[in-house]
Parts: C-alpha cells; sequence; structure tokens
C-alpha cells in the first residue's frame, strides 16, 4: 500500500472560511473548500492527526503543523497580484498535489511579509553600485599587535581578564556553519570538510578539539551554537549524531537554522527556480543575530549564566576560540561588540574594511569601497585603511537582544547579482549566461554601529585567519593546511621539540595542546612522547604516508 505522506507539504489544513481543521475520520471531498483542488476526495482514519494512503484507508502518520495557517488559494493568489507577483501561480495547472501543497505552504509563509520583503528588494537593488560617501570615512582605530606599538604588558592582562571570564562560565561559542562545500567540489557542509593535514579531521572536529581544550583550561563546559541552513540542517545534526558529537556533551550542542530571503529577477519579480518552489537563499551570516533569538538561544544563553558569545564562521580553522587576550580587551574597553582584523594583504584584497562612517566604527564591504580609498596611503607609504575584517566577534547578550528586537532597521538588506536557476520565463527554462537576479542577505558585521562601545584587536593573519574559499590557489583548502602546518611547526620550534627534515606535515590535538605556551608546558622531548596528541606524516599534507 503506497503512503501519501502530507506532512512536509501540507501540514495540517486549516481553512477558515470552510470549517475548522480537519480530525480524524471527516471526510474532505475534491469539490469541498479551498484546497479542494489538492486532495482527492477520501476519508482520513485514524486516532489522530494522520497521512492518507492511496486508497483512502489511513495512514495513522502524525501531521505537523505548519508554522503559518494556510490561506485559501484565491486569497493567496489576490495577495501576489496586488504587489505585482502573480506569476508565481503560472503553473499551479500543471502541479499535482504535493507539489501544489508545496507552493502553497511557501507562499504563504511570504505572504505575510510580501510587502517588506519587496521594498528590501528595491532598496538594496538600489544600493548597488553606490560607494560610501569619502566624506563620510576616516579610519578606524584598533589595538594594535606588539610589532605596530602595541603592549605586550597590556596584552598579558587581557588575557589574565579573559581567563577569568572563562572560569566564570560566561562565554559561549556560535559558528556560522550554513555554507555547503560545492564550490570546495565537496558533498555536504562546509563544516564536514576534511581539513586535518595528516588526519583528514573535518574543520567541525578541529574545532570540538579547541572547545574541550577550553573547557579543559577553564573548568566549564562551553556552549557550541552552531547555525545551520535549511540545504546544512539535516545533515550537520546527523554528522554530530555520528560522531558522537566529537566527544563533546550532546547538551552542550545547540544547533539551529538561520533564516532565508526570496530571490528576485532583474524586472523585480520572485524567480521560480522549479514550477512549483519559488527560489530562496539563506539569509547570510547577520541571519544569525535574529535566529538566535528566534531559535531560543539567547535564553538558553541565560539560563546558562553565559553573557558573552565568541562568533566565528566554519570555514577558518585557524580561529583562536574563545582567545582570552581577546575576551580580555572586550571586557576591558567595556565594549558591547568586537571585531577582530589583520592588515591587508594589498589594497585589493577582497575583505571588508573597518573604518569609521559618519564618526561610528563601521565595516565597509570591499565591493561598496571606493578604488581611490582602497588605495590610499598613510605619511609612511602604508594602506590608510589597512584594517581587514576577518569575521570573529563577540557579543554582549544584552546587546544581541537589543539588535534582534530592531533587525529589519538596524541590519539592512544587500543585493547580489548571481546567475540562479529560473522557469520564470517559457522561452528560457533555465538562466542565460551572466546574472539574471539577485540574491539578498544580512551581514552581522551591520550591528557595530550600533554598539554604545566597542573594540577592534588587530592579530596575525599567518596565525588567525586562513580561510577555506576556493579549490585551489588562494584561501583554498591547500594553503589552508599549509598555514596549519606552519603554526604547529612554529610552536614545536618554540617548546625546543625537534622535527625530523622528512617530515612533511604535522597535526595536533587542541584539546591537549592549542598553543606554544601549552606546548612548552608539555614538557615533552620529543614528537614519539606526545603519543596521539602529535600526529606525523612524511607525504604531502593531508595525505597520510
Amino acid at each position: 500500500m503506497e503512503i501519501i505522506d502530507f506532512r512536509n507539504d501540507l501540514g495540517r489544513i486549516n481553512a477558515p472560511r470552510a470549517g475548522p481543521p480537519l480530525r480524524a475520520g471527516c471526510a474532505f471531498g475534491a469539490r469541498e473548500g479551498p484546497w479542494a483542488p489538492l486532495i482527492p476526495a477520501r476519508q482520513f482514519s485514524g486516532s489522530g492527526p494522520c497521512a492518507i494512503s492511496a486508497d483512502g484507508s489511513g495512514g495513522g502518520l502524525p501531521i505537523v503543523s505548519p508554522v503559518s495557517e494556510l490561506l485559501e488559494i484565491d486569497e493567496l493568489r489576490q495577495r501576489f497580484e496586488v504587489h505585482g507577483q502573480g506569476h508565481v501561480f503560472d503553473f499551479w495547472e500543471q502541479l499535482d498535489a504535493r507539489e501544489r501543497g508545496a507552493l502553497a505552504r511557501q507562499a504563504t509563509r511570504l505572504a505575510e511579509s510580501l510587502g517588506e520583503l519587496i521594498e528590501d528588494q528595491r532598496t538594496a537593488v538600489a544600493a548597488l553600485g553606490t560607494d560610501t560617501e569619502p566624506d563620510s570615512i576616516s579610519p578606524g582605530e584598533a589595538i594594535p599587535l606588539p610589532e605596530h606599538g602595541g603592549n605586550p604588558v597590556q596584552a598579558e592582562a587581557a588575557r589574565e581578564h579573559g581567563l577569568r571570564l572563562l572560569s566564570a562560565g560566561r562565554v559561549g561559542i556560535c559558528v556560522v556553519a550554513g555554507g555547503q562545500g560545492t564550490r570546495l567540489g565537496f558533498k555536504g557542509p562546509k563544516g564536514a570538510f576534511p581539513i586535518g593535514p595528516v588526519s583528514n579531521r573535518s574543520l567541525f572536529a578541529l574545532q570540538a578539539q579547541k572547545i574541550r581544550g577550553l573547557a579543559r583550561r577553564s573548568g566549564h563546559t562551553m556552549p557550541w551554537y552552531v547555525m545551520t541552513s535549511e540545504a546544512t540542517d539535516a545533515s550537520t545534526r546527523a554528522l554530530f549524531e555520528a560522531e558522537d558529537y566529537f566527544g563533546l556533551d550532546p547538551q552542550s550542542v545547540r544547533i539551529f537554522t538561520q533564516g532565508m530571503l526570496p530571490a528576485w529577477d532583474l524586472d523585480a519579480r520572485l524567480i521560480l527556480e522549479a514550477p512549483h518552489r519559488i527560489a530562496e537563499s539563506p539569509n547570510g551570516h547577520g541571519g544569525a543575530l535574529t535566529a538566535l533569538d528566534e531559535s531560543g538561544i539567547l535564553d538558553d544563553m541565560e539560563a546558562r549564566g553565559v553573557d558573552r558569545l565568541f562568533y566565528y564562521q566554519v570555514d577558518n580553522p585557524l580561529v583562536r576560540l574563545g582567545d582570552p587576550v581577546y575576551l580580555g580587551f572586550h571586557e576591558e574597553c567595556r565594549a558591547e561588540m568586537s571585531c577582530k582584523v589583520v592588515r591587508k594583504a594589498d589594497a585589493q584584497e577582497k575583505v571588508g574594511v573597518v573604518a569609521r562612517v559618519h564618526g561610528r566604527p563601521s565595516v565597509i564591504e570591499y565591493t561598496e569601497f571606493s578604488e581611490n580609498l582602497r588605495d590610499k596611503r598613510d605619511a609612511d607609504g602604508g594602506l590608510l585603511y589597512w584594517a581587514g575584517n576577518i569575521a570573529i566577534h563577540i557579543f554582549n547578550l544584552d546587546f544581541l537582544r537589543r539588535i534582534a528586537r530592531d533587525s529589519a532597521r538596524l541590519l539592512p538588506v544587500h543585493a547580489s547579482p548571481k546567475v540562479i536557476e529560473s522557469v520564470n520565463s517559457p522561452l528560457n527554462l533555465r538562466a542565460s549566461d551572466g546574472p539574471n537576479g539577485y540574491k539578498l542577505e544580512r551581514f552581522v558585521f551591520d550591528a557595530l554601529p550600533w554598539a554604545d562601545r566597542t573594540c577592534v584587536l588587530e592579530v596575525r593573519a599567518t596565525e588567525e585567519f586562513s580561510p577555506i574559499k576556493n579549490a585551489e590557489g588562494k584561501d583554498s583548502p591547500e594553503s589552508s593546511r599549509a598555514q596549519l602546518v606552519g603554526c604547529y611547526r612554529a610552536w614545536m620550534e618554540q617548546a625546543g621539540i625537534p622535527v625530523p627534515p622528512e617530515i612533511d606535515a604535522i597535526e595536533i590535538d587542541h584539546s591537549v595542546i592549542d598553543s606554544a605556551d601549552e606546548a612548552i608546558a608539555t614538557g615533552l622531548a620529543n614528537l614519539v612522547d606526545a603519543g596521539g596528541a602529535i600526529l606525523v606524516s612524511k607525504g604531502p599534507t593531508g595525505r597520510k604516508s
């Protein structure tokens, strides 16, 4: 017997104008109610909400109510037509019951804020190609590295302050992990990408090691908040379960999903990526700030006594999770939001720049930074706007709540031209050459100007920033593994642990050794004594010999 399960397409069917929601044992014929075109006349049976079988006998499977009450199809059409988006239903007559249900649910959800979505799209597209006014921009301020005038004594004091914060259990960790490994030729969530220079352990596994090390040193379990997207949520949850949460207490790991925003064609029309589906994409890393609130994570933080959130992106294996120096400076500056920055390698490097806009600390995305300002030099010939944002932040809990309450105003939507699968035109069922539409997203760093006080800390790119963005070349798995090995070699050298010349790759277990200081503290005389804490290989990085 074939079971047709409507849980993911229709949910519990609510039709206010046609009577109460369906109950077990009630009939819903093909000519009854607003959803008649979606469901053939069959008898629902069982002791509760159920799926129905192809022969109408009832399957007894629970139906999960959707977030929004489904609207009548005529009302849905009218809402979209009023806003010039009636084409969303152009293929309705060709759809089967399941496809109609899927489109109806998605359209009902979008209908709630369709006017606002259209206005966001117009504003974002209008802003494309308009650089921030030069007269409003001035260089930002940052706590510099010692080689650029920083004070090592202050850094050590900040470290002690940060360690006290960690020991008090006030710090949580949040990773943005909604991306897929498609550009790397990898099927699956980016956090599952194998990056260990010797073991090929995944990004998630490496970062879990760092969190276990933090817990060991601080005496407190660190909650790990993992943000996924619709595309990566199920596979990420399955991976964490299969890997036994990478050695962490499952109760300390909370996985939540970011929101989605619809895509638009060049004529400001919603794009249909299939006859029954409106194209949507994750709402950007800025979506983390609203998702943290909507998913209950902020309440979870408060319940745990956590009021500082360390934020980073999953594709940077060099990130120093819960860096006590960074946390300490954040506290000493009495900041609500902090940023780490590196000195840009050159004017054309594709990273946002931390500067002041109208006197407020801000991050200017590289696509919105004028070439004139990008190349501007200081008296010593260095870049005037050198502070490259590396997407590592600290947030105060009360600041996160304030941003989440007013996110529509405080976090503007940005548009980027993209090639998007589209069936909007019957004559062109797939995207033509070049961008055919816009994807929209929010940026997490747009929260920075709204903080009452901020802290910007300079760090070394060679030690803390090696994102995996491309399949080869710069910012690739190969370059990132090479930087990891370089860091490990430096730790061994500082600890006086000899590395034989035939060793091509080194990998250190971060739950045991997470810095040169910890390598020194082990008192190891050689690599052999380290056991499994230090792996070596005579083959190329990323492959065991």
